[in-house]
């Protein structure tokens, strides 16, 4: 036994955003366990020291801004180190009927999951801070082809960012930078809960999936890894449905 390991991070800066809860927090930690350096992305310093604290030993750093806030996205490029990995996790949660729809509640959903990432990945770019091979994943949903009632403009963010990332695969691909898609079916987090829905309806609902429950920022995490580590060299322009059989 040689001890090799193609899904090893060792020697990789990865940045995740959206690293103070759920699933970003759950590929945080995971990439800590396979040797990266990690560079923890939100807006909440305490949820961000809680996630630090759950990290493997390592130079890991907080970084905390504001995506949505240009300034705020300035300073955080400054204090970026060149990365090999980066993890698009920061958004949010959204339903709204399309009849009641408001001006706000598109810019909110579509500034958070869409515009910020965007631009975030324009600076990182810009300011050379992805190195040559790296590895972009992009966190989207299988709401890009499977609507519910109130989810409309989460479910066209998510799909747009689909779309951003194959073109950008395109872009990158001279300098060997892969950038993938990760869309998850429903996954127990913080930002289900806030919905509103009750929680033994969706406990009841997981049972209809195949293998009988929703998902975890592990099993999300697990296929960050694979996407991350040089295991996926020669995977790009990608979006991976897992969803336990789901729709």
């Amino acid at each position: 036994m040689t001890g090799f390991n193609p899904f090893s991070l060792e020697g990789k800066t990865i940045l995740v955003t959206g690293a103070s809860s759920g699933i970003g927090r759950g590929i945080a930690i995971a990439c800590s366990r396979m040797g990266a350096v990690v560079i923890l992305n939100g807006r909440n310093q305490m949820k961000l020291d809680a996630t630090l604290a759950q990290l493997e030993a390592g130079e890991h750093k907080i970084v905390p801004a504001d995506l949505t806030n240009s300034e705020s996205v300035s300073r955080m490029i400054a204090e970026l180190p060149t990365l090999d990995g980066v993890v698009h996790c920061a958004g949010i949660g959204q339903r709204v009927l399309c009849k009641v729809a408001t001006e706000k509640d598109v810019d909110s959903v579509i500034d958070a999951n869409f515009k910020a990432p965007v631009l975030l990945q324009t600076e990182l770019m810009k300011y050379k801070k992805i190195n040559k091979g790296a590895s972009i994943v992009f966190i989207a949903s299988i709401s890009t082809w499977s609507p519910s009632i109130g989810n409309a403009f989460y479910s066209a963010s998510k799909a747009a960012i689909v779309s951003y990332a194959n073109c950008l695969a395109l872009e990158m691909a001279p300098r060997k930078v892969r950038v993938n898609c990760i869309s998850p079916a429903m996954v127990w987090t913080d930002l289900i809960l806030q919905e509103g829905v009750d929680e033994d309806q969706l406990k009841a609902d997981e049972q209809k999936y195949p293998l009988k429950r929703y998902g975890t920022p592990d099993d999300i995490a697990n296929l960050a890894i694979y996407m991350l580590s040089d295991a996926s060299t020669w995977m790009t322009g990608s979006n991976v449905k897992i969803s336990g059989g789901g729709v």
